[in-house]
C-alpha cells in the first residue's frame, strides 16, 4: 500500500517540478529569442544608418541570410540547452522526489505498522484467555447445582485472566506509543532512579544486593520510560529467580556509557533461545501457564533503542542469568 502511495506522491512531485521547470524554460526561451531578434534588428538599423545597409542587407527591414542563419542557430542552441537542462532536472529531480516522498510517508508508515502490529498481537494473545473465560462461564451456566466455593473458584480464575488481559493491553499500548511518539527528554539521575525502584521491590534489602557508585550518574532520556525499563528488569529477575537466592545489581560508568547489570540464579535460558527473548510474546517455555505475557523484555528493548543504548542477556547452566543495559552517559 505504501509503495503505491510513494509512487503516486513521487509522480505528483515530479509533475509539479516539471511544470515549474517547463514554465521557466518557456519564459527563458521566449525572452532570449526575442532579445536576439531585437539585437539583430538594432544591428540592421545601425548598419543602414551608417550607409552599410546596401552592402550587408540588400533588402531593408528583412534579415539577410547570414542574420537569419545566426538567429536560427541561436534559437536551436537555446532550445537544445533548455531541453538538456529539463532532462537533467527530470532524472535528478525524479530521484530526489522519490526520496522526499518516502521521507514524507515514513512516519505515517511507522504509525500504520505499529497499529497493525498492535492489532495482530492483541488479537492473537487475547484469544487464549478469552476462550478460557468463556469455557469456564459456559460450564458454570450449564451446571444445575453450583456450590459457593465452585463459583468463587470460577470468579477468581476469571479475575486472574482479566488481570492478565489488562496488563497485556497496557503494555501493548505502551509499545505502540513508543514506536512513533516523541518522548519528553530530560536529564535523569540513574543513581537515584535505580535505588528508588529497587527499594520498592525489596524494602528490607533481603533479596536484592545493589552496588551503586558514590557519585551520581546521569543520562539524557525520558523519566517514565527509564523507570519502566528498570522495573521490568528487576521484576523479571525476581519472577524467574530461585526462591531465597540473591539478586545482584550494579550501576557503573564505562567510558562514555552507563552500565546497569542485574543477575539472578534460576533456570537458565537455552543458548538457542537467547536471541529471541526480546521479541514480542516470545516465551522460553512455550506453555501458556508460565508467568508474564512475553512483552516485558520486548518493551525494555524498545526503550533502550529509543535512548540510543543496547541491551543484552547471557545465561548458562549452573550460572546466573545476566541482563546488561548500556546507555549513553550525560554527566555534564
Amino acid at each position: 500500500m505504501f509503495r503505491s502511495a510513494v509512487i503516486r506522491l513521487t509522480s505528483w512531485y515530479i509533475l509539479i517540478l516539471m511544470s515549474i521547470s517547463l514554465l521557466f524554460s518557456l519564459t527563458i526561451y521566449n525572452v532570449t529569442t526575442a532579445e536576439i531578434r531585437d539585437r539583430l534588428s538594432d544591428l540592421q538599423v545601425k548598419l543602414e544608418q551608417r550607409g552599410l545597409g546596401s552592402v550587408v542587407i540588400p533588402k531593408p527591414n528583412f534579415f539577410t541570410n547570414f542574420e537569419q542563419d545566426q538567429y536560427s542557430s541561436a534559437e536551436r542552441n537555446i532550445f537544445l540547452t533548455l531541453l538538456y537542462v529539463n532532462l537533467i532536472i527530470l532524472s535528478g529531480g525524479g530521484a530526489l522526489c522519490h526520496i522526499l516522498a518516502r521521507r514524507s510517508l515514513a512516519s505515517i508508515e511507522r504509525a500504520h505498522e505499529a497499529q497493525s502490529r498492535f492489532t495482530s498481537d492483541a488479537s492473537h494473545e487475547m484469544r487464549t484467555p478469552l476462550a478460557a473465560m468463556k469455557a469456564e462461564l459456559e460450564v458454570a451456566l450449564r451446571a444445575k447445582k453450583l456450590t459457593m466455593s465452585e463459583m468463587r473458584a470460577i470468579l477468581e480464575s476469571n479475575l486472574e485472566e482479566v488481570d492478565k488481559l489488562a496488563s497485556m493491553s497496557q503494555t501493548l499500548l505502551h509499545l505502540s506509543r513508543l514506536d512513533y511518539v516523541n518522548l519528553d527528554i530530560k536529564r535523569i539521575d540513574m543513581h537515584k532512579t535505580t535505588a528508588e525502584i529497587i527499594q520498592k521491590y525489596d524494602k528490607n534489602a533481603n533479596r536484592i544486593h545493589i552496588d551503586l557508585p558514590q557519585s551520581p550518574l546521569y543520562i539524557q532520556g525520558n523519566q517514565a520510560s527509564i523507570d519502566e525499563l528498570i522495573t521490568i528488569l528487576v521484576d523479571n529477575a525476581l519472577k524467574y529467580s530461585t526462591e531465597r537466592t540473591k539478586i545482584n545489581a550494579t550501576l557503573t560508568k564505562k567510558g562514555k556509557n552507563i552500565l546497569f547489570v542485574i543477575g539472578n540464579e534460576g533456570k537458565n535460558i537455552p543458548a538457542d533461545k537467547l536471541p529471541h527473548i526480546f521479541k514480542r510474546f516470545y516465551r522460553v517455555d512455550a506453555s501458556r501457564n508460565t508467568q508474564g505475557t512475553g512483552l516485558g523484555l520486548a518493551l525494555a528493548k524498545e526503550i533502550v533503542n529509543l535512548h540510543g543504548g543496547n541491551i543484552s542477556a547471557s545465561s548458562a547452566p549452573g550460572k546466573k542469568t545476566i541482563f546488561t543495559v548500556t546507555l549513553p552517559s550525560k554527566n555534564k
